[in-house]
C-alpha cells in the first residue's frame, strides 16, 4: 500500500467523519509514518486488521471528497488567491513607472496583504 499525500490531506477535511479508531489509525499511518506492524502493536489488532481499517477509511475519505469536493474547492481558491497576489505585485511594479501612482501601489499592497491573511 503506497502512502498517498492525498489521503493525508483528505483526513484534514473529513477525518471527523470517520470513527475515532479509523481516524487514529489513518493518522498514524499517513502523518506519523508508523508501519502496519507498529500500529497493530499500539491498537492490539492484527496487522491485517489495521490494513483493512486503513483501506476502509481511505475509501470513505475518497467518497466524501467525491460527494462534497471541499478539498478540491479549497485548492482552487488557494490557486486563485495566489494569482490575485501575483497580479497585484505586477500592478505595484508597473505603478512605479507612472508619476503620481502612489495610491495604485498602496491599493495593490492592500490586496497582497488581504490575500496573505486568507491564504493557507
Amino acid at each position: 500500500m503506497a502512502k498517498n499525500l492525498e489521503i493525508s490531506l483528505l483526513l484534514d477535511y473529513y477525518g471527523n467523519m470517520l470513527t475515532e479508531k479509523q481516524r487514529e489509525v489513518v493518522d498514524w499511518y499517513y502523518n506519523e509514518d508508523l508501519s502496519l506492524a507498529e500500529i497493530a502493536e499500539h491498537t492490539g489488532i492484527t496487522r491485517q486488521g489495521v490494513r483493512d481499517s486503513i483501506k476502509r477509511a481511505e475509501t470513505q475519505l475518497l467518497e466524501y471528497e467525491e460527494k462534497l469536493g471541499l478539498c478540491a474547492r479549497f485548492q482552487k481558491m488557494q490557486k486563485a488567491l495566489d494569482e490575485i497576489a501575483e497580479q497585484a505585485s505586477y500592478l505595484q511594479e508597473e505603478s512605479l513607472r507612472l508619476p503620481g501612482s502612489g495610491s495604485v501601489w498602496s491599493r495593490a499592497q492592500k490586496i497582497i496583504d488581504l490575500t496573505s491573511q486568507i491564504s493557507w
